[in-house]
């Protein structure tokens, strides 16, 4: 069965930080491009940070350009999402999606089409 799970959600205080994971199953990671994204309550689904399969390369969406970071170990089928410097309007469910053909800023903006692969979410809430 083909998958992808998220882990690392949780409830942080404004300025904290957290590690959010995508683990796959069933496929390798190694040979897609990697999507995390995120849905606020009423609001719509916003393309947060994708990295490339072929070079590593990266898209940070502008409101979370210097405090997120995306990587990857294909060792591990892993992708990692790490938040620092975390606010109240970053509160989401995150998921993460796969996507074999497409560039990252293509896969990272909407309409977030083409992707097979989506996990279930992780929640984080981002309050005092």
């Amino acid at each position: 069965q083909l998958q992808l799970v998220e882990s690392g959600g949780g409830l942080v205080q404004p300025g904290g930080s957290l590690r959010l994971s995508c683990a796959a199953s069933g496929f390798s990671l190694a040979n897609y491009n990697i999507g995390w994204f995120r849905q606020a309550p009423g609001k719509e689904r916003e393309g947060v940070s994708c990295i490339s399969k072929r070079d590593g390369s990266t898209y940070y969406a502008d409101s979370v350009k210097g405090r997120f970071a995306i990587s990857r170990d294909n060792a591990k089928n892993t992708v990692y999402l790490q938040m620092n410097s975390l606010k109240p309007e970053d509160t989401a469910v995150y998921y993460c999606a796969a996507r074999q053909i497409t560039s990252v800023q293509t896969m990272c903006t909407p309409p977030y089409i083409g992707m097979p692969y989506w996990g279930k979410g992780t929640l984080v809430t981002v309050s005092s």
